[in-house]
């Protein structure tokens, strides 16, 4: 299994997953700098996202949805508000509307990815946080750690697939 650790510390309003592949750190990082990659795994198998939007540079924004049991369409949008290649994104993920603006009262995580080379392996460590209590019960009921460490659990067949040249 990738994911090595999981923590969630409601004290100071995160969540953080550590995984480890067998991958170098550029290949790792393109998992989220190749937004057909980050579709394959950034939400469930049965239930993949799609990205329509996806400036990966700070400043940039990503928009993205998965289909809901009822066939609606879940909007995601991330404000990226840093990058440094190919170590570290932050991130600022919430739910968006029909125009992809934000949904304020849903609240949003703020997101930072930490890769670390371990001489050949990747540490990927993914920590997001929130500005208080109120925003991060809701994402807790909807088992949003969970739910990230499902995702992540498919990026090691992803990295499996041989290089396309």
């Amino acid at each position: 299994m990738t994911v090595i650790s999981t923590d969630k510390d409601e004290k100071h309003l995160a969540f953080t997953i550590v995984a480890e592949f067998d991958a170098t750190l550029e290949r790792v990082w393109q998992i989220w700098a190749d937004p057909r990659k980050l579709e394959l795994w950034w939400a469930s198998s049965t239930s993949p996202a799609t990205f329509e939007t996806h400036e990966f540079e700070p400043g940039g924004v990503a928009h993205y949805y998965v289909l809901g049991s009822l066939g609606q369409k879940v909007r995601g949008r991330w404000s990226i508000t840093a990058i440094a290649a190919p170590r570290t994104l932050h991130f600022d993920d919430g739910f968006a509307d029909s125009n992809w603006e934000p949904i304020e009262d849903m609240g949003t995580a703020h997101a930072l990815v930490d890769l670390v080379d371990l001489g050949g392996r990747t540490r990927m460590t993914t920590t997001m946080t929130f500005d208080n209590a109120d925003q991060m019960q809701p994402m807790a009921e909807m088992k949003m750690d969970e739910d990230l460490v499902t995702a992540m659990c498919q990026i090691d067949g992803i990295l499996a697939e041989p290089l396309i040249s």
